[in-house]
């Protein structure tokens, strides 16, 4: 991407969630302009082969970092870990993150915590690690990925979406408060896509008529993300379908929003 190129060719990127889906589609597009990147995810076979093939075919530097993002510690271990290199992150892709699905009720709380801390938590302080010192050099991005969950309630995905939310309002007031600098903070709110995010939330459960229906590619979406944080752009909604069903969202109760979000996610 040209917008990449001109801005962040050389330059370091740091992703999260880089093991999967989107991660892997953010450092290749990041990775085709030259940049270089910092890859952070629990697993790390998978970021030890794209390194390999990032670093061969596009002679940038790649380093990986084994992190848990669930843990309190995770965003200053992580930062401080970047500093230990004398590495300048210049652009933060807020990307780890999962959702479960279920009624809230039958959710253990262990594993809704682990999923705020990652959704919500750490991706709040490791922005405020890192735009410090954008802030500070007057220059730096930060995209953090929200969901189209973020514009409604969402039962079955209840703390899921609500979280989403947070990320999504959080977002766009820091763009605004950042609008005198040189730093520029988006977030990416997907719909349905194709990640392996729906597997995982709701493990063996198929995916509905809605998901199979709304569909899209992960890195098409990837890429629009990317382009609206180059241009600044509060939030970025990708998809026609996504943009028209949030726009008559507008128009709808919420407690019927409720009931059609349930009976499009209701999977017996």
């Amino acid at each position: 991407m040209k917008e990449v190129e001109r801005s962040l060719k050389g330059k370091w990127v740091l992703i999260t969630g880089a093991s999967s889906g989107f991660g892997i589609d953010f450092a290749n597009i990041f990775a085709e302009s030259g940049s270089n990147l910092i890859l952070v995810a629990r697993r790390v076979e998978p970021m030890q082969e794209l390194k390999r093939k990032l670093e061969a075919t596009h002679k940038i530097k790649v380093e990986v970092i084994p992190m848990d993002l669930s843990t309190k510690e995770a965003p200053v271990t992580l930062y401080n870990a970047v500093k230990s290199k004398d590495i300048i992150v210049d652009a933060l892709i807020n990307n780890a993150g999962f959702g479960i699905y279920g009624e809230f009720v039958d959710v253990p709380w262990d594993k809704e915590e682990m999923q705020l801390m990652v959704d919500v938590v750490n991706l709040m302080h490791l922005t405020k690690l890192f735009l410090k010192d954008m802030v500070a050099r007057d220059f730096g991005y930060i995209l953090n990925i929200s969901s189209i969950a973020a514009f409604q309630p969402s039962p079955l995905y209840a703390s899921y979406s609500a979280g989403k939310s947070y990320v999504l309002n959080f977002t766009e007031a820091l763009n605004y408060e950042l609008r005198n600098t040189n730093v520029k903070v988006s977030t990416l709110a997907p719909g349905v896509t194709r990640t392996g995010f729906q597997e995982t939330a709701a493990k063996e459960k198929p995916l509905t008529p809605y998901q199979k229906l709304s569909m899209m590619e992960s890195r098409p979406v990837a890429q629009l993300g990317i382009r609206g944080l180059m241009r600044g752009t509060p939030s970025v909604l990708p998809g026609f379908m996504n943009k028209l069903s949030i726009f008559f969202l507008r128009f709808t109760p919420r407690r019927v929003m409720a009931l059609m979000v349930y009976r499009l996610m209701k999977i017996d």
